[in-house]
């Protein structure tokens, strides 16, 4: 072992403990390890940032702005309601959404699909009285099976077909991925529908898609400002700096008028009542430094505090929302969008916190107040993902022929090989903004820079394993078991290593690892490396045992109320089906 080759690999171990610890986000530590390649000088300087003129980064953020742009369109909202026609049969239910998910998935960004089919899934679930920790895994597992289906289906799909052509001049084409994708794609589905929802637990105090507290009313109650406070006269921003983001004021009574969810410049006066959401002790806090008297919350409900303009609405935060790590406070919700947090669950279970405390974490379900366009607003701004059934919807409504006619033109390009793949997919979000459908400032909040940012950091990273020979020196042990297993058997191992990797590490750095490793092992048995990169694709998206794994586990965690454990009771027999069947079709369509 070369110096170069054991300092890759020290780097490589430090950069798979911190991805599996999670303590910092995965770019963060994908920068980290390519700065330390560079510092090495494992990585040349002048080639560090290489990566994020790779195609397979290109091909993924053209795909994401794609995504947002049909995102928008009437035919996902067509699909979604055709959804509706299945009644209240669960398995018909469940078969429905994840086949509608898998479909959405096969050319959207997986967890795109997986927002677009939530409210629709939650709202099904609530209808038939049915925990919603039914339904929402088998749709985050959907939208990960429908993903093998193409190459722009998922990233590692992305990857992996770039990386062909990195080692042999020709790249896996749209639908090379489609003989094995679909096959297990169709197999997974149907076990999720059949059996694997069975498997799941049902939690009676899961989140359901009209309420994420039950006894909103216990926490509000009414205040009268009286003569002597010092705030009358005051705009109601000074009262909401007095409540620290721990006290939300939610209504506001002046004689015969009710003004719900305030604006924070209304100017107080003497006798008005407020509606005020808190806990005990940061009511008790307020009203004591605010000199008001409390009147009570006899007769309050949720319905007090929402109209035909105010509603309250049920949020989700996913992953690499702005949210996250934040605070109501350090966001400023009100002052900066007129709405109010009302509540925060997390894995089912309302966090008693105080509000104003609390740090928000991807999977957190919120309880939001505000009217129609604030929520909107403020949700298409701060990335959360709103859980009714479409009433708010982020940004105006777009056309729907053009844009999926002109997707439709760039994936022929690609399929019959007339343009490259980042060409073709640049060229359709280039023809989106110069025709209005998508603003400037949207093409770039569609786009998620972290997973960009790990793939332009992680490449160098792992080319560095081919031109140091490190994949070779791994790839030849597992070569050496090739005097007591075959090729078949190797393969099933390669897949099942990168099944279990990709359980703890996110999808595509997995896919950017094992691709030389696999092409090293295949070299070192003198067979065809297609098979072996085929399963690294398939291994890598079967992220079915953690929620840390993929996304698309992450956002259904708070409003499944799943815990870290449940994952692996559908997902365990799931993976070994998929290697059951996945195995023998690589082998039809890719022989060794």
């Amino acid at each position: 072992m070369t110096v170069d080759q054991a300092a890759l690999f020290a780097i490589l171990v430090a950069a798979l403990t911190f991805f599996i610890w999670g303590r910092w986000r995965y770019d963060v530590v994908a920068i980290g390890a390519l700065m330390a390649a560079v510092v090495a000088g494992i990585v040349p300087a002048e080639q560090a940032f290489s990566g994020f003129g790779h195609p397979a980064v290109i091909t993924v953020a053209a795909v994401l702005i794609i995504t947002r742009t049909l995102h928008h369109s009437a035919i996902p909202d067509m699909l979604a309601n055709s959804m509706r026609r299945f009644g209240d049969h669960t398995t018909l239910q469940i078969a429905a959404l994840t086949c509608a998910v898998a479909l959405f998935s096969s050319v959207m960004n997986n967890v795109g699909a997986l927002a677009l089919m939530m409210p629709v899934a939650l709202q099904l679930a609530n209808k038939a009285g049915r925990s919603s920790s039914v339904v929402l895994m088998p749709l985050s597992f959907g939208s990960l099976l429908g993903g093998l289906m193409t190459m722009i289906g998922t990233p590692p799909n992305i990857i992996i077909a770039t990386y062909r052509e990195t080692i042999s001049g020709t790249p896996f084409g749209m639908f090379d991925f489609s003989p094995v994708g679909a096959g297990v794609a169709v197999v997974g589905i149907s076990f999720v529908a059949l059996i694997g929802w069975r498997l799941l637990p049902q939690r009676k105090g899961t989140i359901h898609a009209d309420t994420v507290f039950e006894h909103i009313e216990d926490y509000i109650t009414e205040a009268r400002l009286d003569s002597d406070s010092e705030y009358v006269g005051a705009p109601l921003q000074e009262l909401e700096s007095l409540g620290q983001g721990d006290v939300a004021i939610v209504g506001l009574i002046r004689g015969e008028r009710k003004f719900l969810a305030p604006s924070s410049f209304i100017r107080l006066q003497k006798g008005d009542i407020l509606i005020l959401e808190a806990d005990p002790e940061a009511l008790r806090t307020l009203v004591d430094q605010a000199k008001l008297e409390l009147i009570g919350s006899e007769g309050l409900s949720a319905e007090t505090i929402r109209s035909d303009d105010v509603r309250l609405t049920e949020a989700v935060v996913p992953p690499g929302s702005a949210m996250e790590s934040q605070t109501s406070r350090s966001l400023r919700l009100h002052a900066r969008f007129g709405i109010n947090m009302l509540g925060v669950a997390r894995h089912g279970v309302p966090v008693k916190e105080r509000l104003g405390r609390i740090r928000y974490q991807a999977g957190d379900v919120l309880l939001l107040q505000g009217d129609k366009v604030a929520l909107s607003e403020a949700m298409s701004e701060l990335g959360c993902l709103p859980l009714a059934r479409r009433d708010l919807r982020l940004g105006k409504r777009r056309q729907t022929v053009f844009p999926v006619s002109v997707f439709a033109v760039a994936i022929a390009l690609t399929t019959f090989g007339i343009l490259p793949a980042p060409v073709a997919f640049t060229g359709a979000v280039l023809v989106f903004v110069a025709c209005d459908l998508l603003s400037l400032r949207e093409l770039y909040e569609s786009i998620e820079w972290p997973i960009i940012v790990l793939l332009g950091a992680m490449i160098p990273v792992g080319e560095a394993l081919r031109h140091t020979g490190a994949d070779g020196l791994i790839g030849g042990g597992i070569v050496g078991l090739a005097e007591y297993l075959d090729p078949v058997m190797i393969l099933v191992l390669v897949l099942v290593v990168t099944m279990l990797i990709t359980d703890v590490i996110n999808n595509a750095a997995t896919a950017l690892l094992m691709a030389p490793i696999a092409v090293s092992v295949a070299t070192g048995l003198g067979v065809n490396t297609d098979p072996f990169l085929m399963a690294v694709a398939v291994g890598s998206s079967s992220t079915f045992l953690t929620p840390i794994g993929h996304q698309s586990n992450a956002l259904v965690m708070g409003p499944g109320g799943y815990k870290f454990g449940d994952y692996w009771r559908m997902g365990l027999p799931l993976d070994v089906l998929i290697i059951a069947v996945s195995v023998p079709l690589i082998l039809r369509f890719w022989p060794l």
